[in-house]
């Protein structure tokens, strides 16, 4: 008789251990059914410098994902993967292909905004929630294209926040959620979702020895993108380059104390349009590709690049120093239709001037 309460009392303890574990599981299936449609694998075409020959160009193919967030064709994805792309469009998982131009970017947050030519039909876009009612250990999950395999799920948590412009009053703020979900080459720009299917981050990047998920990857916030993307006037500068600074600024002969210097233009993008020079030389410096022989920006409407004063302690490379970034930025995005985008430019080892006016 003691033996039979035994086996059911530890039989009972089993099932009420596995509901919660069962329950998680379904909750889970059921977020994946409702906002994976909505999903997409990104791919990009741009010209660059030929690995073969400096003399001759070849066409890059990028691979990243993308979340749509709208009902006129929005589509939310990381910076890196589409700021200086030629050619962009998006891949839905029942095989609908479209066109899609770039809205607006910020490299520093790494979260880009992109427009469908056309919406697709019958899928549903996926809500954007609000990331500062998610907790370190809340259970979350990642829809990407990991090496270009679409509707691929990873689960996980949110393993720490970072914020990294604390101090900086009046500047939106910029908030990168970790996670221990498993992230790798192709999931950039894929959504992260709680576990009711809001998304509630964008995919940046990872820390990895190996370059593979090691357990370290790290999402834009969902409330930082709608506050750089979608509460203000999104712009793409299209340009992807490398903040010169001290020994190196001197060696320029730049006549400043910094300046950016021009390796990739996006075309199509506000830098394409000034008729910025990129860079055409490459050269390995400590085992990284630089393109030289671009133009070397010094200043915007007015507004000079400066040096940074701080830097960040998680590994991200921000182009220019905060301070006049965001002035920047402000100032391009306070622009109307027809009003005048004027860059200064170091070229040949003059300083020349570039205009364009803003499109509608």
């Amino acid at each position: 008789m003691q033996i039979k309460y035994r086996f059911g009392f530890l039989l009972t303890l089993l099932m009420l251990a596995a509901m919660p574990i069962t329950a998680s599981a379904q909750q889970l299936r059921e977020a994946f059914r409702k906002v994976s449609p909505a999903v997409v694998i990104v791919r990009t075409k741009r010209i660059d410098m030929s690995t073969v020959s400096e003399q001759t160009f070849t066409v890059v193919d990028g691979l990243g994902s993308g979340v749509l967030i709208s009902n006129d064709g929005k589509i939310l994805t990381a910076a890196h993967v589409v700021q200086t792309a030629d050619v962009a469009g998006v891949e839905f998982p029942d095989g609908q292909e479209i066109i899609a131009h770039v809205l607006g970017s910020d490299v520093r947050s790494d979260v880009a905004l992109l427009q469908l030519d056309q919406m697709p039909k019958g899928v549903a876009p996926a809500k954007l929630g609000d990331s500062d009612k998610i907790e370190v250990g809340d259970q979350i999950f990642v829809i990407g294209a990991p090496y270009g395999i679409s509707q691929t799920l990873s689960a996980g948590h949110l393993s720490g926040r970072h914020q990294l412009n604390k101090s900086d009053v009046g500047t939106p703020s910029i908030e990168f959620l970790q996670t221990d979900a498993a992230v790798n080459t192709g999931n950039s720009g894929g959504p992260m979702f709680d576990i009711d299917g809001n998304v509630i981050g964008i995919v940046s990047s990872i820390m990895s020895h190996s370059g593979g998920s090691e357990g370290l990857a790290f999402a834009t916030a969902a409330n930082t993108a709608k506050q750089l993307l979608l509460e203000r006037k999104p712009f793409w500068s299209g340009i992807d380059g490398l903040l010169v600074t001290g020994d190196l600024a001197k060696a320029l002969n730049l006549p400043q104390p910094a300046g950016i210097l021009v390796e990739r233009i996006g075309e199509g993008s506000i830098g394409s349009r000034l008729g910025i020079n990129s860079g055409t030389l490459k050269v390995t410096i400590q085992g990284a590709d630089i393109l030289f022989g671009g133009d070397v920006i010094l200043s915007v409407n007015d507004i000079e690049i400066t040096p940074p004063k701080v830097t960040d302690g998680l590994g991200f490379n921000w182009s220019t120093s905060d301070e006049s970034y965001e002035r920047i930025y402000n100032r391009i995005a306070g622009l109307k239709p027809g009003d005048l985008v004027a860059v200064k430019v170091f070229r040949g080892g003059k300083v020349v001037t570039l205009t364009t006016t803003v499109e509608r």
